[in-house]
């Protein structure tokens, strides 16, 4: 049960003076804390730098990386090109040869033609 000789008014000076000491206990906390916490800043700060340049580092690798296969695919896109077109020059000179190879049977067909021709008259 409740204490008789308390009454209203010494309850809330009660109360006051404990929060005031819980206030005060507060700041001594934090101000014993202070050096603590500016030592986990700064340590915060260095990490969020160090990740930084790590992170720079990573893109800076990463663009290398693909500089270096674009002019790797630069390279392979005209050794293609350059294959492609010794082929194609291959072909003509197949086709060349071909109608050359064509012409020259359809000449020796009309020298025979104007021979068996000519031994008729």
């Amino acid at each position: 049960m409740k204490n008789p000789k308390d009454n209203l008014a010494d309850r809330r000076i009660a109360a006051s003076e404990s929060k005031a000491a819980l206030l005060n206990a507060h700041r001594a906390a934090v101000e014993a804390a202070e050096p603590t916490r500016i030592a986990r800043q700064e340590e915060r700060v260095a990490r969020a730098a160090a990740k930084e340049e790590r992170q720079a580092d990573r893109v800076k690798g990463k663009r290398e990386e693909q500089e270096r296969l674009d002019l790797e695919q630069a390279e392979a896109a005209a050794v293609a090109a350059a294959e492609i077109a010794a082929h194609e020059l291959d072909m003509k000179d197949d086709a060349s040869r071909a109608v050359l190879t064509e012409a020259d049977k359809k000449a020796e067909r009309d020298r025979r033609y104007a021979d068996r021709k000519a031994r008729q008259r």
